[in-house]
């Protein structure tokens, strides 16, 4: 459904097949960093992969799988939701994806949010 190829960020996620608006791309379990151990991911390259996990921005959450490699956009054709009963975090399509288009989210959480982002979007 999908692959990791080179793009203008370093690495992206492209669809390998039309997705349907809605469709499940990928659902990638998490690992929970607790808010006290966030110190110390501030000082690696780990926070540029991170997720916040709580309502109060206290913990993150790696995604493994492919999870974390997903691209920003402030127009994405794909949603994250965190299932924190799973522990996991799914990335649904939000638009009819074309085969070898780039699969964004927006890292705001809300597809609409236009907070300004840590690094300069493209």
């Amino acid at each position: 459904m999908f692959e990791v190829r080179d793009c203008k960020y370093g690495r992206g996620i492209f669809a390998t097949r039309n997705i349907r608006k809605g469709e499940l791309i990928h659902e990638a379990p998490v690992i929970i960093f607790p808010g006290d151990e966030y110190k110390y991911l501030k000082k690696t390259v780990l926070l540029e992969y991170v997720f916040w996990w709580d309502e109060d921005n206290n913990v993150v959450a790696l995604a493994l799988g492919y999870g974390s490699l997903f691209n920003h956009s402030y127009t994405p054709n794909a949603i994250f939701k965190r299932r924190m009963d799973k522990k996991t975090i799914d990335f649904i399509a939000l638009t009819n994806i074309k085969a070898g288009e780039e699969i964004y989210i927006n890292y705001n959480g809300d597809p609409d949010d236009k907070e300004p982002m840590w690094f300069d979007v493209f």
